[in-house]
């Protein structure tokens, strides 16, 4: 690995779950010691507005390793200077690293990437695969620059998108898949077998983080684009629509589609003994809603208990 057979003192930056995998995996080899996490600060949540630390937070202090929480990252670069890092690992943080505590470690900053870069730059990467009906996706494992997920390319795995996974799904499986990966992918890198390979800018695209509003299913898109939407949009912000006023949660949608357009966009009708929906092209099949204030149920069900649902026009 390293020249001087030493471990390797590692920052590791991250907050969300995503990178639970990753930051056990390096807390577990006996080549590298985590120093210090840096998390993002505990933050109320839910409608109780309770105040929850990262899932990251959580590991390190079980472990007894010291963690920081700033606001802005730059405010502890002392700190970071001080402990001679040899490498810095970031993670699913939020935060864009600047370059003077980029230009710290000796080895660099390292990122773990929820997408095959360049094609998806940004926060909603697991959404935008599954929106844009692509085949696969992957980890990428990057060596930091100042940009926004613009550094050269360390090494890429990819995995087969299946045609009914979530985005919450593909999330916990590239998490898990990442972990040794981006172990293995470090010690090469460390050990000189791997050399970063510059990004084609030309493929690039950036995905927005998304918002509560987002999850608004517009029912003149095509079926099977809305489809792959209510996919992407589960858990959060989840696909949803409006009828009498309230809102309605579509849980989960057949992957098939029904060629039939004899009615208007958005309205709903018996099919078999379940719940369609007209698009601007065939029709979407309800396996499971939610109405507002309500358990999500089997189409069946929910419209057991809304009978006028059926012969509504949804918006």
């Amino acid at each position: 690995m390293n020249k001087d057979n030493r471990r390797i003192k590692i920052i590791f930056i991250g907050t969300a779950e995503f990178g639970l995998p990753a930051f056990k995996a390096m807390l577990n080899d006996s080549d590298f010691e985590v120093v210090l996490v840096i998390t993002q600060p505990d933050k109320p949540v839910g409608r109780k507005q309770v105040v929850v630390s990262s899932p990251i937070k959580i590991a390190a202090l079980k472990k007894d390793i010291t963690c920081l929480q700033p606001v802005q990252i730059i405010d502890i670069r002392q700190k970071i200077s001080l402990l001679k890092p040899d490498l810095i690992m970031v993670v699913a943080y939020a935060q864009l690293i600047p370059e003077d505590i980029l230009n710290i470690p000796k080895y660099g900053c390292l990122n773990l990437h929820a997408s095959l870069l360049p094609k998806y730059r940004g926060s909603s990467i697991i959404q935008a695969a599954i929106l844009n009906g692509d085949e696969q996706t992957g980890v990428t494992v990057m060596k930091m620059d100042k940009g926004f997920d613009t550094g050269p390319i360390l090494a890429q795995m990819a995995i087969k998108i299946d045609t009914e996974n979530t985005a919450g799904e593909l999330y916990d499986k590239l998490s898990e898949v990442s972990a040794d990966f981006l172990v293995d992918t470090i010690k090469k890198y460390l050990a000189g077998e791997i050399s970063p390979a510059p990004q084609d800018a030309s493929l690039a695209s950036y995905v927005k983080e998304l918002t509560k509003g987002d999850g608004l299913i517009d029912w003149l898109k095509p079926a099977g684009e809305l489809e792959r939407f209510v996919r992407a949009m589960s858990p959060w912000p989840m696909a949803w629509t409006w009828w009498q006023g309230k809102k309605v949660k579509i849980i989960s949608a057949q992957s098939q589609t029904i060629e039939i357009n004899s009615y208007k966009p958005g309205k709903t009708f018996k099919y078999n003994s379940g719940l369609a929906i007209q698009t601007g092209q065939d029709a979407l099949i309800i396996k499971r809603l939610q109405l507002e204030g309500k358990n999500d149920l089997a189409s069946e069900e929910f419209l057991r208990g809304q009978k006028d649902f059926i012969g509504s026009l949804l918006g």
